[in-house]
């Protein structure tokens, strides 16, 4: 069995902007020692986001390429995810979305892959390790 690894939308925006972590990201999705997790919360969060920046039919392109890409499984939240995210967030600092790729990073053991400052000091609180 290989080792899990969970994006959040800071993990999967770097790379689509090739801004720093993007190699860390890219090296991740082509390494085979790794299943790469993502909710579907955060895949919510970066259609949002590119929507927003660039347009419907950008986001549309980017969410399609994320649900092809044999590397990456998009995880549905149920019930006992949103009960642990709703926890997760009700401690303060976070938002929504970034409470649920920390409590997927928790609920498999395995660590979180992002850049995003916010979530550093929770996982850190938490025990997830983090790959910046």
């Amino acid at each position: 069995m290989n080792r899990p690894v969970v994006f959040d939308a800071y993990a999967i925006l770097a790379l689509l902007e090739n801004d720093t972590g993007a190699q860390t990201v890219t090296g991740l999705l082509t390494y085979e020692e790794v299943d790469i997790y993502l909710s579907v919360i955060n895949a919510g969060e970066i259609y949002y986001i590119v929507l927003s920046r660039n347009g419907a039919q950008a986001a549309e392109e980017v969410i399609e390429n994320m649900f092809m890409e044999r590397a990456l499984t998009i995880l549905d939240a149920p019930w006992e995810r949103v009960k642990a995210a709703a926890s997760i967030k009700s401690w303060g600092g976070l938002s929504y979305a970034d409470a649920f790729a920390l409590a997927l990073a928790k609920e498999l053991g395995a660590p979180l892959v992002t850049g995003d400052i916010e979530i550093k000091g929770a996982a850190q609180a938490m025990g997830v390790e983090i790959i910046w």
